[in-house]
């Protein structure tokens, strides 16, 4: 019988299986790293605003409390974002002609809100509630980063699905004082596993059950 496939016919089959699994193996780890660089996960990117707001100047140099502005984060889901009268409650006497205060001069004279970006999103699939991470003692920075150390906003942290877990599974070194929520800086010499224990007594807070799926997705 006559002989069909060359006798290198073989070697290049094996050679082109070889190079689909690599190439395969090799497009699966592209697209996990991807996953986890600040690109895909927008931390450390800066998003465009409608005016240069700085949290530094603010939150920081003269340490105006995060519910003045997002006054709807101990009860509400949404940290709430502040409506041009509170911005103007200041800045009707203070740089009240600065031309990058413009725009919220604008805004206040058409009764039109000032459209500020969301620095973090999260999909729609993921349910989370400011007021009862920060009743539990959760702070700020623990999720914004030093926002008090930032001229613009950027995202500090990916927020992913795996960090979230982590913090599920074990809240307690990420607890503190609830009156001390706020307080980015704030510093105990106080262990921070104890004190948050301490805390997760007290205030009736079970571990068992943080990681449900029910628990973020609903």
């Amino acid at each position: 019988m006559t002989q069909i496939f060359s006798r290198s016919a073989d070697t290049w089959l094996r050679v082109g299986l070889l190079l689909l699994i690599v190439g395969l193996s090799g497009g699966l780890l592209v697209a996990l790293t991807l996953e986890s660089t600040d690109y895909r996960t927008g931390r450390n990117w800066v998003v465009e605003q409608p005016l240069p707001f700085s949290h530094a100047h603010h939150a920081g140099e003269l340490k105006i409390d995060c519910r003045y502005c997002h006054s709807a984060v101990q009860t509400s889901a949404m940290a709430s974002l502040p409506a041009t009268e509170t911005c103007m409650s200041c800045h009707s006497q203070v740089w009240k002609n600065a031309d990058v205060l413009e725009p919220l001069r604008k805004s206040l004279r058409e009764h039109k809100p000032l459209h500020w970006q969301r620095v973090v999103e999260l999909p729609d699939y993921v349910y989370f509630h400011h007021g009862v991470h920060v009743n539990a003692g959760v702070g700020c920075n623990e999720c914004h980063g030093r926002v008090d150390r930032m001229q613009l906003l950027f995202k500090a942290q990916p927020l992913n699905m795996g960090e979230c877990l982590a913090c599920h599974r074990d809240p307690a070194p990420h607890l503190r004082p609830p009156e001390q929520v706020t307080n980015l800086q704030w510093h105990t010499d106080e262990d921070r596993r104890q004190l948050g224990e301490r805390l997760m007594r007290a205030r009736g807070i079970e571990v068992k059950g943080l990681t449900d799926c029910g628990v973020c997705h609903r």
